[in-house]
């Protein structure tokens, strides 16, 4: 008999959805999707606009875009700790 595989599908809300997303609500009020991208998934670098330093390929981070649009032309890469920090810390750009 063969084995099943028990595990749930996942996200498709967004193209390509690889993950579990949440809403989250920004420092300005407005509401944010995001999902986090493990390291094993994070085939491209990226650009942080927290920091403003590259998000390496292999690195677990957080992509977000605001949650009344699709995503698409909207997300954006960030460190897990300075999304996390973004609400006291001050951008670099």
């Amino acid at each position: 008999m063969p084995r099943r595989n028990n595990r749930p599908a996942p996200t498709q809300s967004v193209p390509g959805g690889a993950g579990h997303d949440r809403i989250e609500s920004g420092p300005d009020g407005s509401d944010y999707q995001v999902r986090a991208v493990p390291g094993a998934r994070a085939v491209k670098p990226y650009r942080c606009p927290g920091c403003d330093h590259e998000i390496a390929v292999g690195v677990a981070h957080i992509v977000a875009w605001p949650a009344d649009t699709d995503g698409a032309d909207d997300r954006r890469h960030w460190h897990s700790g300075w999304w996390r920090g973004r609400r006291t810390r001050r951008p670099t750009r």
